[in-house]
């Protein structure tokens, strides 16, 4: 398979989104969803990408068991800072908090069953929380080697601009199609 550059990693030109193999599309078969990973890693797809609030939790446990003895296999990209409320997991909140992103990579490691993951995004920008100090506790987890990249979804270019002078960005995920080409006047160009 096609390889492409992702700020310093290497990955396939097709990556995996695993968020439908747990939630939003109705009922799921945790076999089928294992058997499709292990097929998309025997094409060489090994770009997996989850986050927390798939389920919640449930898609980077299922990703844990598909995973198992096979980490080293894969590119592995997760994300935080959506919140579902406890009561009711339809209702969900924004967290960027130092605080939040450190025990969200501690839950994501341990449900996911590995020390660390290739990329870790910021999944929407809490407008309560400086990205300056999200990114640079996300940085911190860099130092310690639980997570080895860092980056944003759906940010402005201003926003990438301010968290890319904390730390690199290695990646930003957003929405780009022959509909929604908007990203073309401003995020292209602060990205490159």
């Amino acid at each position: 398979m096609d390889q492409r550059n992702l700020g310093p990693l290497t990955v396939p030109a097709i990556g995996l989104g695993c968020m439908g193999m747990s939630a939003f599309y109705g009922t799921t078969d945790e076999g089928e969803a294992i058997a499709t990973i292990h097929r998309a890693l025997e094409l060489g797809c090994n770009f997996l990408d989850t986050a927390e609030m798939y389920g919640p939790y449930e898609n980077e446990k299922l990703l844990g068991k598909a995973l198992e003895g096979r980490r080293d296999e894969v590119v592995l990209a997760t994300k935080l800072g959506i919140v579902a409320d406890p009561d009711d997991p339809k209702k969900r909140g924004l967290d960027g908090s130092p605080e939040n992103v450190r025990r969200s990579i501690d839950g994501s490691l341990e449900r996911l069953g590995t020390d660390h993951v290739d990329l870790y995004y910021l999944h929407r920008v809490d407008p309560n929380t400086p990205i300056e100090d999200t990114v640079g506790a996300m940085a911190e987890l860099v130092e310690e080697g639980k997570v080895r990249n860092i980056g944003l979804s759906e940010a402005s270019a201003d926003t990438l601009r301010r968290a890319s002078e904390v730390h690199q960005i290695a990646a930003l995920q957003t929405e780009y199609s022959l509909w929604s080409r908007d990203v073309e006047k401003e995020i292209l160009p602060t990205a490159r």
